[in-house]
């Protein structure tokens, strides 16, 4: 599944194309994907100008003028394709490429941009576990997929200030911790492993080590925030990690794969030069944890 710099690749490739953009038609393939569509869905966003295009955790919302957000999730296989200027096709090379096959395509979004130009942002979706809600403004906040979501883990929210309440007392796992929703919202496998190596520490210890007895956090949990907000920052400015299939809206790749320094690399030498230890790999919750033992406690 993508991840959170996936996601956010993702958004900055569909905003300059999705802003601004009047919904002329919607066209909907097939009544469900991993659920059944809105009642109503294609009328109720027909007609209407997309203001914005954000980001909370893996979700992209795009904010509808006089209308509802319309939340949408990759799920594992989606990805959205942009068609414009006479081109049906994704520019760029791509290694792994997302499906291209037409009988995926399961939503058409046909847009009139202010310029008086035409565009059509596709979404394809071959193993359908993507879906798309439409919820009004005034229940966001309560909303299912969104009302336990802990905080976003960029920007200065996250803090080791911002952590310790949350890590306080904890027994669990720190890689377990970090993986909570409910605490972080957004963070995923590959780049906690990446963070946790950053910052030297196990992803078994636990997380409640990290927070002092009278509810202060260590500066060690001070410098696995900074170096989560720097690696999910890194990532998005590479493009995202481009795993197996996924890639940008643009059909660009990213490379930040190509600078893991734990996550698939089990039995390799740690890039850590003054470490002289090897990259090892257990299972967590049946998630594959990769770490150097060595210099990471």
């Amino acid at each position: 599944m993508p991840e959170l710099p996936e996601v956010e690749t993702v958004r900055r490739g569909l905003q300059p194309v999705f802003e601004g953009a009047r919904i002329a038609r919607l066209h909907l393939a097939r009544p469900d994907l991993r659920f059944p569509f809105p009642e109503r869905f294609s009328e109720r966003l027909e007609g209407r100008v997309v203001t914005s295009l954000s980001r909370r955790a893996k979700y992209l919302l795009a904010e509808i003028a006089d209308g509802p957000i319309l939340a949408m999730h990759l799920g594992m296989s989606g990805s959205f394709r942009i068609e414009a200027n006479g081109a049906g096709t994704v520019p760029g090379s791509f290694v792994h490429p997302r499906s291209e096959a037409r009988l995926h395509d399961h939503v058409r979004f046909e847009l009139a941009r202010p310029d008086g130009s035409a565009a059509a942002i596709v979404f394809n979706d071959p193993r359908r576990f993507g879906y798309m809600s439409l919820i009004e403004p005034g229940d966001f906040g309560a909303h299912p997929h969104f009302r336990d979501l802990g905080i976003e883990p960029t920007g200065n929210g996250l803090s080791g200030e911002a952590l310790a309440p949350l890590f306080a007392g904890k027994a669990v796992p720190l890689k377990a911790a970090l993986l909570d929703q409910r605490l972080i919202a957004g963070l995923g496998n590959i780049y906690v492993c990446e963070a946790l190596w950053r910052a030297k520490l196990s992803p078994r210890r636990a997380a409640g080590s990290l927070v002092r007895r009278n509810g202060a956090p260590t500066p060690r949990l001070s410098v696995l925030a900074d170096h989560i907000r720097e690696t999910i920052a890194d990532a998005i400015l590479a493009g995202g990690s481009t795993l197996r299939d996924h890639r940008q809206a643009t059909g660009e790749l990213g490379y930040f794969q190509h600078s893991f320094n734990v996550y698939g690399r089990e039995g390799q030498p740690c890039r850590r030069a003054e470490c002289g230890g090897t990259v090892s790999r257990i299972v967590q919750s049946g998630r594959s944890t990769f770490f150097c033992a060595s210099c990471q406690r």
